[in-house]
């Protein structure tokens, strides 16, 4: 197997045997991407494979990531991904209701249009973690169910495009899920002459990242 730059831009083999061996962004990657193994494996496949590492490697950083978030003498969690990410590409204040916080950003190479949002509290806690559009970029174009592909859109942008979204408690702390109402086409935007407005569906996410959606039935006018 050849060895894959880091964010550093040294080159090392991901997964490699050493009790000093870093952390680094491309081992995160490699931890995304475990997560939605479970429900798009073809995809997770294809973008190890761009990333030249093996399956055992991507296993063996996932293993390695769960053990630093579970040491009890570990560092916090906003000092665990500035020390593994580096220095945020770009922070900026956040309201939330009555809250305040500060959100950090940080490129992912693998999605170039996205970025990684770490919300990080006034005490210094992590709120949330996920991947988000990057500032500046227009997205995707949401209107029908054949625009709601996996990995094509993230949480916020689903919520966004389609009014009356509900969350979801999703089934591990790195997942979402949303209740839509998608129309099945362009010809079913808006309210069709039968009265039946679109699709009921629910949307899974996995680190904020759509990974496959579920029809549940018909919604009438």
């Amino acid at each position: 197997m050849s060895s894959s730059p880091d964010h550093a831009g040294h080159c090392r083999r991901p997964g490699s045997a050493g009790s000093a061996a870093a952390f680094t962004r491309l081992d995160f990657q490699l931890v995304l991407l475990r997560r939605m193994a479970d429900h798009n494996p073809e995809l997770v496949e294809d973008a190890r494979r761009r990333l030249g590492v093996s399956a055992a490697a991507m296993r063996e950083a996932n293993k390695r990531w769960q053990a630093m978030v579970r040491s009890p003498r570990g560092r916090s969690a906003a000092a665990r991904y500035r020390s593994v990410l580096g220095e945020p590409e770009s922070t900026r204040r956040r309201v939330l209701g009555d809250l305040e916080c500060e959100a950090r950003l940080w490129p992912v190479p693998l999605w170039p249009d996205l970025r990684f949002e770490v919300l990080v509290g006034p005490s210094g806690a992590v709120w949330n973690e996920w991947l988000v559009r990057a500032p500046g970029d227009p997205g995707p174009a949401l209107r029908t169910l054949a625009d709601l592909t996996p990995w094509s859109c993230t949480v916020d942008e689903a919520a966004r495009a389609f009014p009356g979204a509900r969350p979801l408690q999703g089934s591990a702390p790195t997942r979402w899920g949303l209740a839509l109402t998608v129309p099945d086409s362009s010809r079913t935007v808006g309210v069709p002459p039968d009265g039946v407005r679109g699709r009921e569906c629910v949307a899974e996410f996995t680190w904020g990242l759509l990974q496959r959606l579920a029809v549940t039935g018909a919604a009438s006018g």
